[in-house]
């Protein structure tokens, strides 16, 4: 058991990843797909902003308010995702070959590795790694360049996302934004999305940035109304190109975060490594389900009932995700400590 110290974050990891596999499965639009859109991919789109806010919050904020002495969180943070991003990879080839998906030139492979992602869900790792860079860079440089930076990106990021529709048409931005669909198939990456989101995270480790919890709770329910209503007129005029950003997510994410923070208790110890787990294995358990379906004739229940596969890969994914993460607690347990050479 860890200590008593940040449980509403650590509960939230694992509601957050459960949020992707919903939205990489649909599991509403078996009834509706005006409910699916809004409880999916406007509620669900907290996820993955909340994890660049938890880099913010652990790993960026010590650096920073350290005076920019502290490194070590930073450095272990690139390291550690680096690593794991390039682990994932590799394993994640047998399905990119086996779906079409492997880049046919070095230009598409740097796309993908720096921006995309080489399969559909690590576009997380890169955006996050460089985001981090980013930030640790201009942060030290003044705060305020990063925070002008952060705010400048997030807008034209938003104009390539939810708000496409409208300079679309505009034929100087029409070709600018191809530019930038050509060196990353969306806006939502480590230069437009991650940045002021990590810089938020940042932000709420100062006290002083804080509001009282009854403003954040009527701020919270004010802001994901807001949220829903522009996520449902972005959709309904047809104005998105993705469905990542949106203007109203960043009160929600402020509020919602100082919420989480404000709740302690004890958290199993698998939870922070295994909701990460469950994040990285989910579309291969996808994969599984479908191709149970396949083989034992349940395609209508375990495929086309979107809501039945939800709850399949959920469950599946999660007992994987503690099996895994149990493993390798026990393994590094196992491996002995190297000693200090003072």
């Amino acid at each position: 058991m860890r200590n008593k110290t940040f449980a509403g974050i650590d509960y939230f990891r694992l509601i957050a990843a459960f949020m992707v596999i919903a939205i990489h499965t649909s599991p509403l639009s078996v009834r509706n797909e005006g409910i699916d859109f809004l409880i999916t991919y406007c509620v669900g789109r907290i996820a993955v902003p909340f994890f660049f806010m938890i880099t913010g919050y652990f790993v960026l904020a010590p650096y920073v308010l350290s005076n920019f002495k502290k490194k070590s969180p930073i450095h272990k943070y690139l390291v550690k995702n680096i690593r794991l991003y390039l682990i994932v990879t590799a394993i994640y080839i047998p399905i990119s070959v086996y779906s079409g998906n492997m880049p046919h030139s070095i230009m598409e492979l740097m796309k993908q590795l720096l921006f995309d992602g080489t399969f559909y869900h690590l576009w997380y790792f890169p955006a996050a790694i460089i985001g981090c860079i980013l930030l640790a860079c201009l942060t030290k440089k003044s705060i305020l360049a990063a925070v002008y930076f952060s705010i400048i990106a997030y807008v034209i990021g938003i104009f390539g996302d939810s708000y496409y529709g409208i300079i679309e048409n505009v034929p100087f931005l029409h070709t600018l934004y191809n530019g930038i669909f050509f060196v990353s198939s969306y806006t939502r990456n480590g230069i437009f999305f991650a940045p002021i989101y990590i810089l938020l995270g940042m932000f709420l480790a100062v006290p002083e940035f804080h509001c009282r919890e009854n403003i954040c709770k009527w701020g919270l329910v004010l802001s994901s109304l807001l949220m829903l209503l522009e996520g449902w007129v972005t959709y309904s005029l047809n104005l998105q190109k993705h469905n990542s950003m949106y203007l109203f997510l960043l009160p929600v994410m402020y509020f919602l975060f100082q919420l989480l923070l404000n709740i302690s208790g004890r958290v199993p110890a698998w939870i922070r490594g295994g909701s990460m787990m469950l994040y990285i294995i989910h579309p291969a358990v996808i994969i599984v389900v479908r191709g149970i379906a396949k083989v034992t004739r349940l395609t209508k229940i375990l495929v086309d009932n979107t809501f039945i596969q939800y709850i399949f890969v959920c469950i599946l994914s999660l007992i994987a995700a503690f099996c895994i993460q149990v493993f390798l607690e026990r393994g590094n347990r196992n491996v002995p400590k190297r000693k200090s050479m003072d």
